[in-house]
């Protein structure tokens, strides 16, 4: 049977993680975080802690990462903890309602970009037809090669951290503006104290933009030495993306008036060099090529990354024995990466983008919270031998379990019950294709290599 090579390097792996999680979630939910807050230290403390939060969860991903380093990995993890059900329903979930709307989300939100040039792509028909065309040109990309797909990836994560430098930077001799006056950590602008509810509901809403550590893992069978090349990858990138999206979230407010950053309609990005003066024509195109960049970036990790997630269950043949085929010539995971596509771009009848927020938010911590327990079970088993292991790893999980739970009840409380709905439907809607999927296994109806069909 066809296997995957390892061709991913540390760079490249890197560069796959940064830039799935930095992309639109930082441009999007400053906004909606500084809202939340209603202020910006607050909004500043919100980002800390959300950040905070993933650096045990990291650890113990890890670990995982390196005791079980091949496709699929949290599919591999539940499964190995004696749960093929939960392994199904993860993998389940994850492609109906957190994996693939991830490339929704991304497209449209690139035609949102790009709606400052052209005008025509507001029109949502014209923006859902443009976000179609990316995902099929990524798509196509990724089919191919994911060497030459990484190695885009590098150039893109280069180029997209360029606009977040740029406001840190501009951002510094706007702290005397007094957009920052006036405000405390302790009280919202309306002189609210600060307690936990805001704090609970704002760091919901960071999940979209710190989304993306975890995906690194599906891709672990290409990754070169992945007992090294992994924790290194993983760690430094949770501790950069949280000091990135800590210094844009203050300097952002800095430069623009606090009051115009809470208005902005949930879904839109901000802006903040469209506020400077004299030169804000030319500085607001220029963020939006930026923010475009961004999202190719997002979208091209994705594609690299997401469809090894159904191939790896589908060789074990507890899915669609299509997703299991590899490409005889690539060594990718070819028709996984065709139907990913198409029912991202079937997502698009879905609803709106606060929907899709909102449904992709709960999906993606519920999937969480049973990759973070597997590893109580995966401790006593004798197989499991990770390189690298996580230091107080009780506490790590036990306190990555509790944060799923607590985002879990953030998220009812941050998003529109819609989009909340229809991801617990679309969940459910996996128990009768798991009960065939077994019974199918049980006749002796297992994956055959379609390889070579």
């Amino acid at each position: 049977m066809l296997q995957p090579k390892r061709q991913l390097n540390l760079t490249q792996t890197s560069s796959i993680i940064i830039g799935q999680v930095i992309g639109s979630g930082i441009f999007i939910n400053v906004p909606i975080v500084a809202h939340i807050a209603g202020s910006p230290f607050i909004a500043v403390l919100i980002w800390f802690l959300g950040g905070l939060i993933w650096i045990p969860q990291i650890m113990i991903l890890a670990e995982m990462g390196t005791a079980y380093p091949d496709q699929g990995g949290p599919y591999h993890y539940i499964h190995k903890a004696g749960s093929p059900f939960l392994a199904f329903m993860y993998t389940w979930t994850a492609f109906l309602t957190s994996d693939t709307p991830t490339l929704t989300i991304i497209g449209l939100l690139a035609a949102d970009a790009l709606s400052y040039f052209f005008p025509s792509l507001i029109d949502p028909l014209q923006a859902k037809i443009f976000a179609a065309v990316m995902i099929i040109a990524f798509s196509a990309l990724q089919y191919r090669s994911v060497k030459t797909g990484s190695n885009v990836q590098v150039f893109l994560t280069i180029s997209k951290l360029l606009p977040l430098i740029a406001v840190i930077l501009i951002g510094i001799f706007f702290l005397n503006s007094g957009n920052l006056s006036g405000f405390s950590v302790f009280q919202t602008a309306e002189g609210e104290s600060i307690n936990w509810g805001i704090i609970t509901a704002g760091i919901a809403a960071t999940v979209w933009a710190y989304a993306g550590f975890l995906n690194i893992l599906y891709t672990a069978g290409e990754v070169k030495n992945p007992t090294k090349v992994l924790p290194k990858a993983m760690i430094g990138s949770v501790l950069f993306v949280m000091a990135a999206y800590i210094l844009v979230s203050l300097f952002t407010s800095a430069i623009v008036p606090f009051n115009e950053l809470i208005a902005v309609e949930e879904g839109k990005f901000i802006n903040p060099f469209a506020y400077l003066p004299n030169i804000s024509i030319y500085a607001g195109a220029l963020f939006a090529v930026a923010v475009f960049i961004s999202m190719l970036g997002v979208m091209n990790s994705s594609v690299i990354t997401q469809p090894r997630l159904p191939f790896a269950m589908a060789r074990d043949g507890l899915f669609f024995k299509t997703f299991g085929h590899l490409h005889p010539k690539f060594l990718t995971p070819d028709y996984s990466i065709i139907i990913q596509g198409i029912f991202a771009i079937v997502l698009f009848s879905i609803g709106d983008l606060g929907d899709l927020l909102g449904y992709f938010t709960l999906s993606y911590v519920l999937q969480n919270l049973l990759v973070y327990a597997s590893i109580f079970s995966l401790r006593r088993k004798t197989d499991y031998k990770p390189v690298y292991k996580s230091p107080a790893w009780m506490f790590m999980a036990v306190f990555s379990v509790l944060v799923q739970l607590y985002l879990a009840y953030g998220t009812i409380m941050a998003f529109p019950l819609g989009g909340l709905l229809a991801c617990i439907t679309l969940i459910l809607t996996g128990l009768p294709f798991y009960f065939y999927f077994q019974k199918r296994r049980k006749d002796g109806m297992v994956f055959q290599n379609t390889d070579e069909q």
